[in-house]
């Protein structure tokens, strides 16, 4: 419970203070994409394509795992099964 108060405390006193270094982006600064040079540019396409490439192989390997778990569940059942009759 200290560590918590303490944590507020400084959250309290510092918080302000963070927030105002950080600079605030004005109107004046936006820049269309025309007009950034073509080096600085995020190709957006890989970062989604890579998103769901990653995504698609977590859920293939939770599947695959979920798979093997109950056919080793199956089967233990099934020697279970045997053993007991």
């Amino acid at each position: 419970m200290r560590h918590l108060r303490l944590l507020l405390t400084l959250a309290l006193l510092l918080g302000p203070a963070l927030a105002s270094a950080q600079p605030q982006p004005s109107p004046d600064e936006f820049v269309p994409i025309s007009e950034i040079p073509p080096e600085e540019r995020i190709p957006a396409i890989n970062l989604v394509a890579a998103a769901y490439g990653f995504v698609w192989v977590a859920v293939l390997g939770y599947v695959w795992s979920l798979g093997t778990r109950i056919k080793k569940a199956e089967d233990e059942i099934a020697r279970l099964e045997r053993k007991g009759s």
